[in-house]
């Protein structure tokens, strides 16, 4: 397979992976630093790209395939329309522009969406699965996308920006796919609607 950021050029035959849902606790930590840079890593990032396009997403984090390394990889139409597709690893990022509220879900939370303000433009530096240096900006929807991965690999789901209340709303209604792997029962009856909140600042 081939991306944005280069050719794989593996005999792996990608494999797909079942997706996590909230409540797995790879979710809600931080990911850690990728320090090697082999052919394990590249065949994570085919497999990764295979899973998504079976979930039909826009999006994946190493997490939410039980791997908890800094990776996402992304298959998303920016602001114009125009595919972006790519990877990548060990990312940091720093949005700009002003704020907007639109729809967002997740492969994480399967089913429901739920309205939800970011940044409008965003720009993440990292390296590729060479440790090349790599860099991606996108505005709009892609902004969104960038802004949603990145926030994965700090262990944290949109619904964690949610109020209470409206965040047991949508944990209730998921629906999970036949891609993702069974809900995990919560310890010490700890409801998923209990998952930690997250207290945002500004987002520009």
């Amino acid at each position: 397979m081939s991306d944005a950021n280069g050719s794989l050029d593996s005999a792996h035959v990608a494999s797909v992976r079942k997706i996590r849902v909230v409540g797995d606790p790879v979710l809600h930590s931080p990911a850690r630093p990728v320090t090697s840079f082999d052919d394990e890593l590249a065949e994570l990032i085919e497999d990764m790209f295979a899973t998504l396009a079976v979930a039909e997403g826009v999006g994946l984090a190493a997490p939410q395939i039980g791997i908890d390394l800094a990776v996402f990889v992304y298959d998303c139409p920016d602001e114009s329309g125009v595919r972006q597709v790519g990877h990548v690893v060990n990312p940091a990022i720093e949005t700009s522009g002003t704020v907007e509220a639109s729809e967002e879900g997740c492969l994480s939370v399967p089913g429901p969406f739920h309205e939800l303000t970011r940044s409008t433009a965003a720009a993440v530096r990292g390296v590729d699965r060479t440790g090349a240096p790599v860099e991606v900006a996108g505005t709009g929807y892609f902004a969104r996308c960038l802004q949603h991965e990145t926030d994965h690999l700090r262990g944290v789901l949109y619904v964690d920006y949610l109020p209470r209340n409206r965040r047991r709303r949508v944990l209730r209604d998921m629906t999970p796919f036949d891609w993702n792997a069974p809900v995990l029962p919560r310890s010490g009856g700890e409801q998923l609607g209990d998952l930690h909140r997250v207290e945002r600042g500004p987002l520009a």
